[in-house]
């Protein structure tokens, strides 16, 4: 059975916005890593527009390695796009999600191959909230950013983690893999 892997950066404030934090090269590094390792990522509406600025990077890269390297990691895995206001992308590598969120993650774990990715705070909260999250995958940036999306906001009852390890950044910023304890 595949696994279902959120994956989220924040500030320590709590601050989830894609314009908040401070990736640098190893971030960057360490996430086109870990889309190799994956069959797919799920994305909300909201987070699949904003992903898709990384297409720009395939017809003209930019001076940074790390970064023309995580487009084309983002641009190989495919991507299921929970939406109710878009029917269909353009982008060749996605695809919209025809089932309800629940029914779609309890169909991908049954499948074989590599595990699934959770890239978009409002689809990690209802996997959160329906059980439904093999790993949580938690990078805080040391900053405070004061304004913006927070992470936490819509979680409806207690959810307790076991910490499975630790990575830290140059930057400073922390990498924190959690399991949901089953109970």
């Amino acid at each position: 059975m595949r696994k279902i892997i959120a994956a989220l950066n924040m500030t320590v404030d709590g601050i989830c916005d894609h314009t908040a934090g401070l990736p640098d090269e190893e971030i960057h590094d360490h996430y086109t890593d870990l889309l190799g390792q994956g069959d797919a990522i799920l994305y909300g509406r909201t987070t699949y527009e904003l992903m898709e600025y990384w297409r720009q990077f395939l017809e003209k890269p930019s001076e940074e390695r790390s970064m023309n390297n995580f487009a084309v990691a983002i641009d190989r895995i495919p991507k299921i796009v929970f939406s109710r206001t878009i029917k269909e992308v353009d982008w060749a590598s996605a695809r919209v999600a025809t089932r309800d969120l629940k029914d779609e993650i309890l169909a991908l774990k049954q499948e074989l191959g590599k595990d699934i990715f959770v890239g978009s705070r409002s689809l990690i909260v209802q996997l959160l909230n329906l059980g439904l999250i093999d790993e949580f995958q938690l990078c805080i940036y040391p900053m405070l950013e004061g304004k913006g999306l927070r992470f936490f906001d819509e979680i409806k009852e207690r959810i307790i983690f076991k910490l499975a390890k630790t990575r830290i950044f140059k930057s400073g910023a922390m990498l924190m893999y959690y399991q949901p304890e089953k109970g």
